[in-house]
C-alpha cells in the first residue's frame, strides 16, 4: 500500500499514510473542506445553512 498523499510506502504506525506529516496534511484537507463533495441541489444548501445557524445560535451553546 502506498501513501495517498506522497505515494511513499505506507508505515503501519500511520496507515494508510507514510508519516505523521502526510496524515496531518490529509487532516488539513478534511478540515479545510478540500474533500467536500459539491452539490447542485439547492435544497441541500438551505438545510446546511439552517443547521449551521441553529448550531451557532447563542441559546444552543453550552457554557464552558
Amino acid at each position: 500500500m502506498t501513501c495517498p498523499i506522497c505515494s511513499a510506502k505506507a508505515n503501519p504506525r500511520y496507515r494508510p499514510f507514510c508519516s505523521k506529516r502526510c496524515a496531518d496534511i490529509d487532516l488539513a484537507h478534511w478540515l479545510g473542506g478540500g474533500y467536500a463533495v459539491p452539490s447542485n441541489d439547492p435544497d441541500d444548501a438551505e438545510e446546511v445553512l439552517d443547521a449551521l445557524e441553529k448550531a451557532l445560535a447563542p441559546e444552543t451553546r453550552k457554557p464552558h
